[in-house]
């Protein structure tokens, strides 16, 4: 599966991997994406990698909506 896409996201503090998987389940389940492996606590973003432009399109709208 290849994901050539790619959407950074602003997320601050802990358990970043945790919290995104937790957020995309309840609101875009049937999502395809990849993370990166880990992320450091200090940092303020997280690119998560996607399979198409439609997917990116779909996560920052609901990510408008309804933030992590």
């Amino acid at each position: 599966m290849t994901f050539k896409y790619t959407v950074t996201l602003p997320i601050e503090g802990a358990n970043k991997l945790s919290r995104f998987r937790e957020w995309a389940d309840a609101h875009l389940p049937d999502l395809t994406y990849s993370l990166p492996a880990q992320t450091p606590v200090k940092t303020h973003t997280m690119t998560i990698r996607l399979r198409s432009l439609d997917d990116r399109k779909r996560v920052l709208e609901q990510f408008s909506r309804e933030r992590l």
